[in-house]
């Protein structure tokens, strides 16, 4: 007679995959992280632009995430629930930090000034000077800014991720933006990794 390994089917619906989570399955644990980690990790470093930072806060976002699973209803989409809770782990990481400038540890997606050394550089300045603005800002407007001009999400996506109306979103973006704009104005540096940025788009 031969013995032959049966492998447990994998959730086939989203509610399956919670639902087994809940229970304890170590499998659809592993499985839940591995799809949410990358963009939960994307969202928090767009946000706070620190690699070390964004690490920590990943971890707080996934402990959180299984903690509050009981509680999911699946009145939204999964995926918005868990952007929820990170915005939340990153709220409170901002308040309890208001008055330390981001600190940029690694900066991998910048390639400034055609790939030179200097080009780079400069980006990696630029950047950096960015994410000290954004630190000045009120928790509330960086949070939606970063969502909307970092992110690349819809205001009306920024609106269901922080819990707000589309009114509130747009107006938390528009003073941030206001805010940001005075501080090209007056920072040559800011302004020329502004615009570069925008022409990359």
């Amino acid at each position: 007679m031969v013995l032959s390994v049966v492998e447990r089917p994998e959730a086939s619906s989203e509610a399956e995959l919670v639902a087994a989570c809940i229970a304890g399955d170590a499998a659809a644990q592993r499985r839940l992280c591995l799809r949410e980690y990358d963009r939960i990790n994307a969202i928090i470093y767009r946000i706070v632009g620190s690699t070390r930072d964004a690490d920590d806060l990943v971890q707080e976002t996934l402990i959180a995430v299984f903690r509050g699973l009981p509680k999911f209803r699946g009145e939204s989409k999964l995926s918005t629930w868990i952007d929820r809770i990170a915005v939340r782990v990153v709220f409170a990481h901002i308040r309890a930090r208001k008055a330390t400038p981001a600190s940029l540890d690694v900066i991998g997606d910048v390639d400034g000034g055609g790939g030179t050394v200097d080009g780079r550089a400069h980006a990696r300045e630029g950047l950096r000077r960015l994410y000290a603005a954004l630190a000045e800002l009120a928790p509330e407007a960086r949070i939606a800014f970063s969502l909307y001009a970092i992110d690349g999400r819809t205001i009306p996506e920024v609106a269901a991720v922080i819990g707000t109306s589309v009114v509130t979103a747009k107006l938390r973006i528009w003073r941030a933006r206001r805010r940001l704009l005075a501080r090209v104005a007056e920072d040559p540096v800011l302004g020329e990794f502004v615009r570069d940025a925008e022409v990359r788009r």
